[in-house]
């Protein structure tokens, strides 16, 4: 059986019917090495009580008064002293009585059956109708000795409050079983909703809520489940996205390339027109080839599963590097740069750290016109390392702030014609300082400067 609703239904009225026989079993070892012997003894005290009765009642019609026991709920079989049995009441369903016991108890002992009858795993002893299963005692009458054997007739014990009390176990068994049944489609319904949306996801297939409003285990797992599909979504959009914008980053200096390129083809091109379609050619190459490094270097930080490669270094050597390496474009843009540069001891990965600083102060230098001035400080407090580099450029605006670390996302182009980025820089440094449990402020306004704030914690 595949559904699991049959499963839980089979699994249902198997635990019942086990549970009955493991109750059945219990209670029948119970009575056998419990309530037997105390059965026995009241039997016993009764059949004394009728042999006294009848001893002391000369006159007694014995056929009257046991018929009257009879009808009162119990069995006897009454043994004459030429050994005739006289029975009254139902008859018994095997006649197993022994002569010996017969012998015992006409010399004055007590014969205990119930007691002694021998345990049965699937028979209790109560139930067993046999005459070997009664109480014996001795009574005289005339001089004459005779056996009284007796116990109880069950018919007779089970009145209308047992009928009840069954009819009622039946129906409670039934309204549990059919409850059961009910509890368990509910409990399955929204698991089939989470199998069919499982299945949509499979398929790529992301829109949609599940209408599971539950605050147990399942509840808990549908929520998650529901932001799984919520984040596969934004995740699919986003990757969509990026196949697009890679595509266009890649489209438009490839069709500049090839334009410049055709152009080049011609033998009678001036020698200066010549040089400049060469040096567009060279830019869009080195475009293409800075793009593709960081697409690159994006992809290894998206895919990093073993740690950071974590060592001691000094932060401030690295920081008067970079800024080295950009001495000929501050000289070129005749910017002034002013460094508060610390000794800065950190434990973190040089080479991604060293991207931050570098795309941080390229973009400094991008958009900050000529004659402007950069900012940089380093140093170390209690509890972090911080760095801020501030420059006195156009700045953002607040929708350009909110957005400055999406992939591929570039300001308004108008205000940037002269250099052309790819719009990963500032997202390659959000990544690696995230990834050092760092964070990242932006503190920028239009035509008055951005300031980039990195915070390193030191762990």
């Amino acid at each position: 059986m595949k559904s699991l609703y049959g499963k839980f239904l089979v699994m249902t009225v198997g635990i019942m019917l086990t549970s009955a026989l493991v109750a059945f079993l219990a209670v029948n070892t119970y009575y056998h090495r419990y309530l037997k012997e105390q059965n026995d003894t009241k039997n016993v005290a009764v059949a004394e009580q009728i042999a006294s009765f009848i001893e002391e009642e000369n006159g007694l019609d014995l056929t009257a008064y046991f018929d009257m026991l009879a009808a009162a709920g119990y069995k006897l079989m009454i043994i004459s002293p030429d050994n005739t049995p006289t029975l009254y009441g139902e008859a018994f369903r095997v006649n197993n009585l022994e002569l010996e016991a017969i012998e015992q108890v006409r010399n004055g002992q007590v014969y205990h059956g119930m007691r002694d009858l021998k345990a049965e795993t699937f028979v209790t002893g109560y139930f067993s109708n046999e005459s070997a299963n009664t109480v014996g005692v001795p009574f005289s009458r005339e001089g004459d000795t005779y056996a009284l054997f007796l116990r109880p007739d069950i018919k007779m014990l089970f009145t209308e409050i047992h009928y009840l009390l069954g009819g009622m176990v039946i129906v409670m068994a039934i309204i549990s079983l059919l409850a059961m049944l009910v509890v368990a489609r509910k409990l399955i319904e929204p698991i089939v909703v989470l199998t069919r949306a499982t299945k949509r996801v499979g398929e790529e297939q992301f829109s949609g809520d599940m209408a599971i409003d539950r605050k147990d285990e399942i509840g808990q797992l549908a929520k998650s489940f529901q932001q799984m599909i919520n984040r596969l979504s934004e995740n699919d959009q986003i990757r969509k996205a990026f196949i697009s914008d890679v595509s266009h980053d890649f489209q438009s200096p490839l069709l500049n390339i090839k334009g410049y390129a055709d152009l080049l083809s011609d033998e009678n091109l001036p020698a200066n027109e010549r040089k400049h379609y060469a040096n567009i050619i060279q830019s869009e190459t080195e475009r293409l080839s800075t793009l593709t490094k960081q697409l690159l270097l994006l992809t290894s930080l998206d895919q990093l599963v073993s740690p950071l490669q974590k060592r001691v270094f000094r932060v401030d050597q690295q920081v008067k590097e970079t800024v080295r390496k950009s001495q000929w474009l501050l000289q070129e843009k005749e910017m002034s740069l002013m460094l508060e540069i610390d000794e800065v001891t950190y434990e973190g990965d040089p080479a991604f750290l060293e991207k931050v600083w570098e795309n941080l102060l390229s973009n400094a230098l991008k958009y900050t016109p000529d004659g402007g001035t950069i900012d940089i400080q380093l140093t170390e407090r209690e509890n972090e390392v911080y760095f801020s580099i501030e420059d006195s450029g156009v700045g953002m605006s607040e929708d350009t702030k909110a957005r400055v670390f999406d992939r591929f996302y570039r300001a308004d182009h108008s205000r940037t014609r002269e250099v052309e980025g790819t719009g990963l820089g500032l997202s390659i440094v959000e990544q690696v300082v995230r990834l050092h449990d760092g964070r990242i402020e932006v503190i920028s306004e239009l035509e008055a400067g951005t300031t980039f704030i990195v915070h390193l914690p030191k762990l």
